[in-house]
């Protein structure tokens, strides 16, 4: 079974901030402009529904209101596919190409050849994690959520350029080479825009 990685380019402590935001104006522009998606995603996890879990857009009312959340653990995904949302409306949407989809160990694989340019403050492993903003239930599964911070970004941009700056360039497969690259131009990405990192999730 093959997965695939969405990444963001946004705030991060701005967008965690609309978690228990109470914003109804953004609700209702969800409600008005997205109705097709929502519905769509209703229909793929209509199974789940019918048996008691939250519709899309009652998960993406109660992050933006900050509960009430289900007490079924098993409907957590619901809720982090609202966070996804949020993310989706309010960022920028970067490229994805050699993350999507993807099999097995794949996202280790880019970790290792990110270590062995010498870059360890970011790790793409880490946006299959659980790292929601409180109050959000964590999933068991999927969407796995991951954070870079503006530091982190900045510092993984630097530990980069030492790389280069010291001609050190290990002999990577060319698959996990143009990976690297992606992520090298996330990380360019954020560093444009202060203020701004990146936020991915795994599904």
């Amino acid at each position: 079974m093959s997965s695939g990685l969405s990444v963001y380019l946004l705030d991060p402590a701005r967008t965690r901030a609309l978690v228990g935001s109470r914003d109804e104006q953004l609700l209702e522009v969800i409600r008005s402009n997205f109705a097709e998606d929502l519905a769509r995603d209703d229909d793929w996890f209509s199974h789940a529904i019918k048996d008691g879990a939250p519709t899309a857009y009652e998960a993406l009312e109660a992050v933006v209101n900050g509960g009430p959340f289900s007490e079924d653990e098993g409907h957590a995904f619901q809720y982090g596919y609202a966070y996804k949302r949020l993310c989706d409306l309010t960022g920028s949407f970067l490229d994805n190409s050699c993350f999507c989809p993807f099999r097995g160990s794949w996202l280790s694989v880019v970790d290792e050849g990110l270590r062995a340019l010498g870059i360890t403050a970011v790790s793409v492993e880490e946006f299959g994690y659980s790292d929601f903003p409180d109050p959000l239930p964590r999933p068991y599964e999927a969407p796995g959520c991951g954070e870079w911070t503006p530091e982190q970004c900045a510092k993984a941009l630097e530990q980069f350029e030492e790389t280069k700056r010291k001609g050190h360039a290990p002999p990577l497969e060319p698959e996990v080479v143009e990976a690297v690259m992606d992520v090298i131009g996330w990380l360019g990405h954020a560093a444009a825009r202060p203020g701004f990192g990146i936020i991915g999730f795994r599904s």
